[in-house]
């Protein structure tokens, strides 16, 4: 095992404009923290102008030492009459958080710009010596933050997690929390201004209120390295100590009871190994209690203990061959309304449906997606794809462009590196070859490498044809060599052609690498029916899940797929009329979680999958 702590800033740098891209967050493990919740109710004002941000010169308030009462951080209140101050969050709409904005009011449905969110709140009893953060799960995509006032920092990107440190900072009463939320598209962005999924802003996952010790783990790693032998490995990173302060490590159900001292850089290692362990896996999600402390400190949290790797063209879970029975999914919830998902129950409802159809592995397109739906996944024993939103066509000449992807690599990472349920990091989906992507999402693949090489590294790519012969599908990319698995997207029968030409097709795939066909799939409008030849039928979509899953089969190397997609989902390139009604109808079920035809085929030929010898799991076996 090779670990790599790299250190960050604390902070954030103010942006000088949306391309500059600002260090990611240092880790924090603040899941299983006990914390104070400021979910709820919050105050907002819509200010597609940015008025309170920025001055009739376009000066940014926050950056005057001497702001004006009417930069809406300020929160302030007229003082008499003629005090003139004109917002008021005291009298404003509110919205709830977690949750976007565009599915909570109607009139927010398409708005792209920024809203101010206010809270109001009370400080727990902080003893002295205590540390006390702000921790947001993710906000989408600009957010700038202030407490009582004061400027903490700035977060880029819509799906990881970034807190504050806000020690010293609070009130017994009354703090006033404001948060700015801008979710406008840019060229320069990650994604960037086109994708094929709906825009959804706001805070949009929970936001905490956490109290630590002066001297806490902030973060921790442990690994099983070796299957055969039992060797683990771990490290926690200590905030607040310097080189010896004592760590200690129990998994009292593994016998495991440990103590190491922290470096110069606040981390201890630890290197021990297990008789009798069970391993993690589909058939069998065995969880193991973890505790880490030191000082006054105490982290609890479970870990599995499984490998992932690859040999030849095949994927070997804990050492055995295993087939991925896949889907794609996105983090909407459209029942009720929905928008984006917001708590662990609906979390469970999506990989619900998904166990339904029979999978052992989701796909979470095209970001990383709340930490409920992994943790959840740990506990049922489903395999994960996890990936950044380098989608389509980002601006690869650009370094503050993958300087942005890079934070959201390392936050995406430092969250999830000990869920068991990850087995694969994406770096990209559907790019254009060429020489300035190539650079750029190679520096992603060695910066993936160097911040967890215990999990396989992908990309969804693209095919194409012979020029002498249209009916070779070929994969040939730069970017498979540094890949572990050949992962693809193709779309034959729908954008290419009709479902009958997948019986003509054959394929050149020039690596010694398993095959993963990350998307395939055909438009249906649930209840829709007509025969098996006319599109947006049930029939049709099924018809060609029938001839594409033959097709795959003839695939040398073929371990896998996860077709797209689980459930219709909101995207404003979807406008047909009566048919998408700004829903991609590529789903096996409808909005609301209805099945189309094709659930029923995808579901049978998993079931057959899970028969075959190599895609048995063994869990039962121990060392």
């Amino acid at each position: 095992m090779k670990t790599i702590i790299t250190t960050v800033l604390t902070g954030v740098i103010l942006l000088a404009g949306w391309a500059q891209a600002a260090p990611a967050f240092k880790p924090f493990q603040a899941y299983t923290r006990p914390a104070v919740s400021l979910n709820g109710e919050w105050k907002i004002i819509v200010d597609p102008y940015e008025n309170g941000y920025y001055n009739y010169r376009y000066q940014p308030f926050d950056q005057m030492e001497q702001p004006s009462r009417n930069a809406y951080f300020m929160d302030a209140k007229a003082k008499h009459g003629g005090d003139l101050i004109e917002y008021s969050f005291d009298d404003a709409d509110s919205l709830t958080v977690p949750g976007d904005w565009n599915t909570q009011k109607e009139k927010l449905y398409y708005y792209e710009g920024s809203i101010w969110y206010r809270k109001l709140f009370n400080a727990p009893k902080i003893e002295e010596g205590q540390r006390s953060f702000i921790y947001f799960g993710a906000a989408n995509y600009r957010t700038d933050v202030y407490l009582n006032g004061e400027k903490l920092g700035q977060h880029i990107g819509g799906f990881t997690p970034f807190h504050f440190e806000v020690t010293g900072k609070l009130k017994p009463q009354n703090n006033s929390l404001v948060v700015k939320v801008d979710n406008e598209r840019h060229k320069d962005g990650v994604p960037t201004l086109n994708t094929d999924w709906w825009n959804y802003g706001g805070i949009t996952r929970s936001v905490r209120l956490i109290v630590t010790p002066k001297v806490f783990v902030r973060d921790y790693k442990v690994e099983l390295e070796n299957h055969e032998t039992g060797e683990i490995s771990a490290y926690a990173l200590v905030d607040g100590a310097g080189a010896g302060q004592e760590v200690r490590l129990t998994l009292p159900q593994l016998g495991i009871d440990e103590t190491a001292k922290t470096d110069v850089d606040g981390v201890a290692r630890f290197q021990t190994q297990t008789v009798g362990t069970q391993f993690w896996s589909p058939q069998s999600p065995r969880m193991y209690q973890l505790t880490l402390r030191t000082g006054s400190d105490r982290l609890d949290d479970e870990v599995g203990l499984r490998t992932i790797e690859t040999r030849g063209k095949q994927i070997l879970l804990n050492g055995k061959p295993i087939f991925l029975r896949g889907i794609s999914l996105h983090e909407e919830y459209a029942v009720d309304g929905g928008g984006r998902v917001t708590s662990a129950e609906e979390a469970r409802h999506q990989l619900q449906w998904a166990s339904d159809l029979g999978v052992n592995f989701v796909r979470l397109a095209h970001y990383p997606h709340n930490e409920h739906i992994v943790r959840l996944a740990d506990q049922l024993g489903i395999m994960l794809w996890s990936e950044i939103p380098v989608y389509w066509t980002i601006n690869w000449e650009s370094e503050a462009t993958y300087q942005n992807a890079q934070a959201q690599l390392e936050e995406m990472i430092n969250r999830d590196k000990n869920r068991a349920s990850i087995i694969v990091w994406s770096l990209a989906n559907e790019t254009p070859v060429s020489e300035a992507r190539n650079r750029f999402i190679s520096r992603l693949a060695a910066h993936a490498r160097e911040l967890d090489d215990s999990r396989l590294l992908s990309a969804a790519l693209e095919k194409h044809y012979s020029e002498e012969d249209p009916e070779l599908a070929i994969v040939e990319d730069p970017l498979a060599e540094l890949m572990d698995i050949v992962s693809f997207n193709q779309y034959i029968g729908w954008y290419d052609g009709r479902h009958e030409k997948a019986a003509r097709v054959r394929w050149r795939i020039p690596y010694d690498k398993p095959v993963f066909v990350s998307e395939f799939g055909a438009g249906a409008k649930q209840g829709l029916q007509g025969d098996a030849n006319t599109l947006w039928t049930e029939a049709y979509q099924a018809e060609l899940y029938r001839k594409t899953l033959a097709m795959l089969e003839k695939i040398d190397g073929f371990a896998g797929t996860s077709p797209w997609i689980l459930t219709d989902f909101r995207s404003p390139r979807r406008p047909l009329p009566g048919i998408q009604d700004e829903f991609n109808r590529k789903g096996l079920m409808s909005e609301t979680g209805t099945p189309k035809a094709a659930f029923q085929v995808l579901k049978d030929y998993y079931r057959q999958k899970a028969q075959e010898p190599r895609a048995l799991e063994n869990p039962s076996e121990s060392q």
